[in-house]
């Protein structure tokens, strides 16, 4: 028999933690060596650095967007896409608020009801 020890999920092995917990895992582990390859041996993870500073910071650089390109037509279709989206929402809103102002109306007769006339002389 062989001396290699299989790793049960109560072990705390590498099966202990749900597949998607253990892959963010290792793409964090990934992301870490990255930058540790490019930033040079002396470069430590943020949570490593935070805590010899004692600042509460994560690893974010301030950024600065002076100029987007995007082309014009798909900019149109994007804004027209948005619109027509928001139709079945606005139609939502008004069903919402017609049905509060009904039942305002129902369950207190005394508000005053306002109403704009608007009156063409002869």
């Amino acid at each position: 028999m062989s001396d290699t020890h299989l790793a049960l999920p109560a072990d705390g092995g590498p099966d202990d933690l749900p597949r998607t917990l253990r892959r963010e895992r290792e793409a964090r582990e990934r992301e870490a060596r990255a930058k540790q390859m490019t930033h040079g041996a002396d470069y430590a993870p943020a949570h490593e650095r935070d805590a010899e500073d004692g600042h509460g910071y994560d690893d974010y650089y301030p950024v600065a967007v002076h100029r987007l390109e995007v082309p014009f037509f798909r900019l149109m279709f994007f804004f027209i896409k948005a619109v027509f989206a928001a139709v079945p929402a606005l139609i939502i809103l008004l069903a919402l608020l017609w049905g509060a102002g009904e039942l305002l109306q129902r369950f207190f007769p005394e508000l005053i009801k306002m109403q704009i006339l608007i009156h063409f002389p002869n």
